[in-house]
């Protein structure tokens, strides 16, 4: 028989909502979750392999139509992440107006704000309560010329799919938070700080959700009673790697840390 999953689940979601610790930050100044094992939960399941050694002829075989992977040793970010560090981010950018967006499947409301004031005083876990629309989210709508100085020392996956020209979209977001499940074109994500928990099926198994529910209340109403036939692939993408999805795959996030995070859309 297996095991339920809701005393898990339920674990997992008091972690991401319990205050942090005064003075918990982990690598780059970026706050963590005042639990440190959230991790090792939050691994319980993955069903996204994982590859050390792929070649550009087994990425196009196996994977780019056909299945997420995560990618790792792939490219050596070192210096963009020393970039990213919540210190120099502000130092650079922390009058640079950024445009938010409502964290709900069509992303419907756009704010713009200072940095700044975004990291400072909306950055921070998300209340379980809210629905997506009620949540702003960094992500995208970058001003590439504002942001060209960080952006140039950023090493893409050097993975490419012929016609498809790369577009990145740089974000910054709180414990908890994530996007609903939606889909788009394929494209690579890579985490810089924090951890990022994917969940993702194929074009033709549209997942049951609310596009205004945020991944947090479907992590925590709908997973649990899934049966294993109807669960998504997912898996945790910790710092350093990189998840790949193939194009028209329906995927939702949840940053499990306060996380910084780029993706490479093959447009």
């Amino acid at each position: 028989m297996e095991t339920p999953a809701r005393p898990v689940l339920l674990l997992v979601f008091w972690m991401l909502v319990a205050p942090a610790r005064p003075g918990s930050e982990g690598e780059g100044g970026w706050q963590r979750r005042g639990l440190g094992t959230s991790a090792e939960v939050a691994e319980e399941r993955c069903t996204v392999e994982r590859r050390s050694d792929l070649t550009y002829a087994e990425f196009i075989r196996h994977y780019a139509f056909s299945r997420p992977v995560i990618l790792q040793g792939l490219t050596d970010n070192s210096r963009f992440r020393a970039l990213c560090s919540r210190e120099r981010l502000l130092a650079s950018f922390g009058d640079n107006v950024v445009r938010l967006s409502t964290a709900n499947t069509y992303s419907y409301q756009k704010v713009d704000i200072p940095f700044q004031e975004y990291v400072q005083q909306l950055l921070h876990p998300q209340d379980p309560t809210s629905l997506g629309n009620d949540t702003l989210y960094f992500f995208g709508d970058n001003n590439f010329t504002e942001w060209a100085s960080l952006f140039r020392h950023y090493s893409p996956p050097t993975f490419g799919l012929l016609g498809t020209t790369p577009a990145y979209s740089f974000g910054i977001a709180g414990a908890g938070t994530g996007v609903p499940f939606h889909w788009h074109g394929p494209g690579f994500s890579e985490v810089i700080y924090g951890r990022k928990r994917w969940f993702l099926y194929p074009p033709e198994k549209t997942p049951k959700f609310h596009p205004n529910k945020t991944t947090l209340s479907w992590l925590r109403d709908t997973y649990p009673a899934l049966t294993p036939s109807a669960r998504p692939l997912e898996c945790t993408v910790q710092a350093g790697e990189v998840l790949y999805f193939p194009d028209r795959w329906w995927h939702a996030t949840l940053n499990l840390d306060t996380s910084v995070f780029i993706s490479t859309f093959l447009s």
